[in-house]
């Protein structure tokens, strides 16, 4: 049995037809920690949904299990910090339109649905996640597809959520088909972490569909290696096979992935699975999530000890999405010591310091011709 015949074989409608979303069916599973109970009481607020993926993946007597962390939720969700924020990334400002962002010149953000496959811990958008399972209809579409097609600067979209792969093969198609359509798009990406949490739900016809609408590309949400089982590798394969450029995004996550040698590690591991390294993010500041925040420093070790020490092609970028909408701000260990008339002074990975000589141009002779005694 090949590849995609493993995955055909095993149907994600069941998957989500058996989330985990109540205590009571959890409790079957785990033994559950005072704090996990207490987030999961009669009057929580606090919803969740776990696929029996993910759940196979949990180590269900480790409460400090990463996974268990980003899929469980614990009392701490129900402290609020006062850096907290409902929409931290500002997107509702940048709302044109219903479920569209519009924030940089040439891009837009489509959120298409706030269906999740799994209800992450540290969401950033858990204003709309859990809320209510909703998609955009086809009127708000089609009123999202005529804002895009009247500014022509626009020319990269990002099909995003909740999860666009939770939706139906017909809809995502419709969708993809409808943004290619118009004349000055040239570029499609879709965001989602789908592969991770629900890896069957890329099926050989989601793969054919995907592939008619060229350059398309897709941005996977990882978290920690443990993340990358044989399915999702599978999945991403499929993809990649495809001629689909596969990206991570990465969330800098306390007690997750906040060592220099797990996120060595996750680089590595999505690099085998040709899954390119793209953004490790700051966590934002959604409300409830004070607790998986790091220090930005803790962020910039990471980044320095991932530079040099392993291929440049598995260093991501460490961005902080700028609070209230200021959009993503890029943040590196500072390798620029001094600048002089003349002289930039840089340090390497290994802390060594050299002098880059710019800026001097070269004399010219009354002839026109430098000998060599002149330029030495």
């Amino acid at each position: 049995m090949n590849n995609e015949e493993r995955v055909a074989d095993i149907d994600w409608h069941q998957q989500i037809k058996h989330r985990i979303t109540t205590i009571e069916e959890l409790s079957k599973f785990i033994n559950l920690t005072e704090s996990e109970s207490k987030a999961l009481g009669t009057n929580s607020r606090l919803r969740m949904s776990i696929t029996p993926h993910f759940l196979s993946l949990i180590d269900k007597n480790d409460s400090n299990c990463p996974l268990r962390k980003q899929a469980i939720p614990t009392s701490q969700e129900l402290n609020f910090s006062e850096d907290d924020l409902s929409d931290p990334c500002g997107e509702e400002i940048d709302m044109v339109v219903q479920g569209l962002v519009h924030r940089y010149p040439d891009r837009v953000l489509l959120l298409v649905t706030n269906l999740c496959a799994m209800y992450c811990r540290h969401c950033t958008r858990r204003r709309l996640i859990g809320q209510k399972e909703t998609s955009l209809t086809q009127e708000q579409l089609d009123i999202a597809y005529n804002y895009i097609r009247k500014n022509k600067k626009i020319r990269d979209v990002l099909i995003s959520g909740g999860d666009p792969l939770m939706l139906s093969d017909e809809k995502i198609e419709s969708i993809i088909k409808s943004l290619r359509a118009i004349e000055h798009i040239e570029i499609i990406r879709i965001g989602t972490r789908t592969p991770v949490t629900m890896p069957t739900r890329v099926t050989p016809k989601l793969v054919s569909i995907l592939k008619k609408y060229h350059p398309l590309y897709m941005s996977i949400h990882f978290n920690h290696p443990k993340e990358i089982s044989q399915e999702t590798k599978i999945a991403c394969e499929m993809l990649a096979d495809a001629g689909i450029p596969l990206g991570s995004q990465t969330v800098l996550l306390k007690g997750i992935n906040d060592t220099p040698k797990i996120m060595t590690n996750l680089m590595h591991e999505l690099i085998k699975i040709r899954v390119k390294p793209y953004y490790i993010y700051q966590c934002d500041l959604a409300s409830g999530t004070s607790h998986f925040r790091t220090t930005v420093a803790i962020g910039l070790k990471i980044m320095e000890l991932l530079r040099g020490h392993t291929t440049g092609f598995a260093v991501p970028t460490y961005v902080i999405d700028a609070p209230g909408g200021g959009g993503k701000v890029p943040v590196a260990p500072e390798y620029v010591i001094s600048r002089s008339r003349g002289n930039v002074i840089i340090r390497n990975w290994k802390k060594e310091i050299y002098v880059y000589p710019e800026n001097k141009q070269p004399r010219v002779s009354r002839e026109g011709i430098l000998t060599e005694k002149e330029v030495r």
